[in-house]
Order: C-alpha cells, then structure tokens, then sequence
C-alpha cells in the first residue's frame, strides 16, 4: 500500500507544480517514514554543547564588518499563518506596535539599517502558497525596498499529507487547502535552489545570507555579526542564547557521540521518557534561536554534491487534516529544521548572542508583552527593551488564545508592565484603558469581568 502511497503522493505534487527536487526531497523522507524513521535522537547518543563563542566577546575591523555587510543578503521565513492563535492569512500581517505589523516593522528596519551603513541588502521573503499574495500588496507600500533584479520573494515549497494508516495522501473534500502542507523550514535550501533565488544571489555579488522568522522582531541587520561570520571562514552559523526556564520546550544544539559533529534536536526529535533531559537547562545551557548564517557558495556547493536533495535528518509530525476538527481523519506531516543543516556542513559553527536579538511571538501572552511600555520601537525601529527584566504574562488560554478574543479583551490598549515582574490573568476579564500592573499581578477568575479605566493590578 505504501508503494502506491509514495506514488499517489508524487503525482499529486506533479499535478500541484511542485518542482521536481522538491519531490525528490519529499520520496527520500517518504522512504524513512516507510521504514519506521521518526527522526528521534536519544540523550545518550549525544553531549551537550557547553562552550560556543560569544558575541560580546567578538571584536571587528570596522572595515571587514562593512565588506561582510556590503555582501549580505537578509532572508526572511513567513509562511506561516498563525493558526494556533486562530488566524487563517500570514501571522506577519498581525498588528504589533503604533498600527504597524511584523512585515511592516521588518522592512524599515532593513530601510533604516540601509540608510545607516550604505549596504544594499537585499531583503527576501520565503512566502507559502497561502502567504504569499497578502504579502506582496504589502510590499508596493515600500518602493524602494526591491534590488536590482533580485525579487521580493520565493515560494516554499508544498507537500501532501499523509494518512497515519496507509501513508496515502489524505483527501479532504471540505478544504482541499488542507489536503497539502508545508514541508517544515528545512524546505529553504530547496526552495533557494528550485526557485532560481540562490543563483541570483551569487550572480549579483552577494556571498552572505542571514535568516530569520517573520515573527522574530529582533535580528536587526548586525555588522558585526557579518564581519564575526565572514572572518570565521565557516560555511554555516547558528545564533544561540543562554536558556533559562522559560526556554525549556526550544531546541538546542548537541554534539553528536559517532562523528563529533554539531547537531540540532527539537522537542519532536526527543523520546518522550528523555525529556526532563531535553528541558533541563543546565544540562543543555543554551537554545537554538531559529536566526542562521550561510555562505551561499558553500551553500551551492552541498546542494550540487546532493543533486540538490539536502540530506535533513526527518521530522515526522502527527496532526488532524483539519487543525480545527479533533476528529478529522489522522495525518502525518513530513518535515525537516533549517537548523539541522548544521551537521551537514563541515565546519559549521554558532555564536551566543544577547536575548534581544530573540523576541519571538507564539502566543497572545508575548504579543501583548511585545504591545506594552516593557518595549519601544527607536529610530532604526529596533524593539528595545525599557526595563532590567522583561515581565513573564500568562494569559487563559481559554479566553485569550484566539485574537479575536485576545483583542476584544483589550479594546484600547494592554496594561502597563513597566512595575511588573510578571502578570497572570486567569478566568474572562476585559480591561479598560489607563491599567497598570505592579510587581507580581495577578486577575484571577473571582475579580470583575470588567476591569475599571486605571485600576492598578498587585504591587
């Protein structure tokens, strides 16, 4: 069955326009998944990374910095659609700070960031098929934003699912959207080759790339990282932070036992009964921040040695056709990490960076986090952090997970974390204007649902 499964799942990603190599990427996973893969990496055969080197360490010619800078291209990953806080178009387009959303913030730092150095820049979006038209209308705002001849965008590439019990692809008649998904960010390296992008790139004089999630406000254009990658001779980077509780369900980099080679486990790679070590924070000190470095001719080099197949180890997910219907049929979704390219290139590397540069939106509690005076936007519309520690928010997630309700909730604006060290919301509240929360507050389910203009929470 799984034969005429594999088969199937070609033919359909033919009929779909799927190029070629992707389809090539897509049998070579379908083949693991066939033979029971999962993808799991136990903790005994790995050892921690305890001693990457650090930015705040780093010191750069100017000089080289602006030569890096000058061969830098920005790569920006937003395929995704926010579904877990109930949104059905790009998550990039969900108002963040002063009316502007993450694609609007992303594209004037990259402005900014132009206007102060010189470089060029070149800023790419990787769109998905459900992204990408929101996203380009976008764009016209922005002129001046195109270089040269280099596009705006590439497409990710897409996939079917598959059902768990016959790894046939799934149909669903009520939303045939949600018959395909896609194939995790590992889908970037094939993506930039199968779209022509990375040719581009390297014709037009650009050595460097830096990637990074839309959702991710803090990777501002950074000199001295370039100039820190670019001296460091290595074909691949991966910017990492010092984990703290908060941090325990983010993958990390090990080294491998077999081969010595620098590896990347997620949550999905990690058998279930070894997970205290994976959320163990002193055993694995630091985090993989998703924000990568690549040398684009080393980078062509791989793919042309793999006849353009990166061999990613897998990631096999299990989820419902349909996200919102618990009861729709069971699928598996093929996917794979742009991070765990890293033990496939000999000699890659990684570098600790400040949290700043690590300011993720997954859920409504960090938007509104991101929404509050803890954060201002400068003048290079840099987030910039306006106390020592930034407060923890836990919000419901009955009432606050959605943004529609998340919004309806705060209908003018969130409260004041500036006092705050942390804010815990529990039961269905909708605040007024003017609120402040003070050391560790906390509205819990007996307080008003109605919370009055200017009330002042804890401290």
């Amino acid at each position: 069955m799984s034969t005429q499964g594999l088969a199937a799942a070609q033919q359909k990603m033919r009929d779909g326009g799927v190029a070629p190599t992707a389809i090539d990427v897509f049998s070579r996973y379908y083949q693991q998944l066939e033979e029971g893969v999962t993808g799991s990496i136990p903790e005994d055969t790995i050892q921690p990374y305890l001693d990457p080197p650090r930015l705040d360490d780093v010191t750069i010619d100017p000089f080289q910095a602006k030569e890096a800078f000058d061969r830098l291209a920005i790569i920006n990953l937003n395929g995704g659609l926010g579904t877990s806080m109930g949104m059905d178009r790009a998550k990039s387009l969900l108002p963040v700070r002063d009316g502007k959303s993450f694609l609007q913030i992303i594209v004037e730092q990259v402005l900014a960031a132009r206007r102060g150095t010189g470089s060029s820049l070149p800023l790419l979006f990787m769109d998905s098929f459900r992204t990408r038209d929101d996203t380009l209308a976008v764009l016209e705002q922005y002129p001046d934003l195109p270089v040269g001849d280099l596009p705006l965008d590439f497409l990710q590439n897409k996939e079917p699912k598959l059902r768990t019990d016959d790894l046939t692809p799934v149909s669903w008649g009520a939303d045939p959207d949600l018959e395909w998904c896609p194939p995790g960010h590992g889908d970037l390296y094939t993506a930039l080759q199968t779209s022509g992008v990375l040719r581009k790139l390297l014709d037009a004089g650009y050595r460097y790339a830096s990637v990074s999630n839309s959702d991710n406000l803090g990777t501002l254009p950074n000199p001295v990282l370039a100039g820190w990658f670019a001296a460091s001779g290595a074909p691949y980077a991966a910017e990492l932070c010092p984990r703290t509780p908060a941090d325990r369900k983010g993958g990390h980099l090990a080294v491998r036992r077999s081969d010595g080679r620098l590896i990347l486990r997620d949550t999905a790679q990690t058998p279930e009964e070894e997970m205290d070590f994976f959320t163990d924070e002193h055993r694995h000190p630091f985090f993989h921040t998703n924000n990568l470095w690549l040398d684009l001719e080393k980078l062509d080099e791989v793919l042309r040695a793999n006849d353009g197949v990166m061999p990613l180890p897998l990631i096999r997910n299990t989820k419902t056709v349909d996200p919102s219907d618990k009861t729709s049929p069971e699928v598996y979704q093929i996917e794979s990490a742009m991070g765990a390219a890293i033990e496939v290139f000999e000699g890659a590397s990684a570098i600790v960076v400040g949290r700043d540069r690590f300011l993720p939106v997954k859920a409504t509690s960090d938007l509104l986090l991101v929404r509050s005076d803890a954060y201002e936007l400068d003048e290079k519309q840099a987030l910039v952090q306006q106390v020592e520690s930034a407060p923890s928010v836990s919000l419901d997630s009955d009432h606050y997970k959605l943004i529609g309700d998340f919004d309806a909730r705060f209908p003018q604006r969130v409260p004041s974390l500036k006092e705050a060290t942390s804010l815990r919301v529990e039961g269905r509240h909708t605040f007024g204007k003017d609120v402040v929360a003070r050391g560790d507050a906390v509205v819990g389910p007996d307080d008003p649902e109605q919370i009055p203009d200017g009330t002042v929470l804890g401290g």
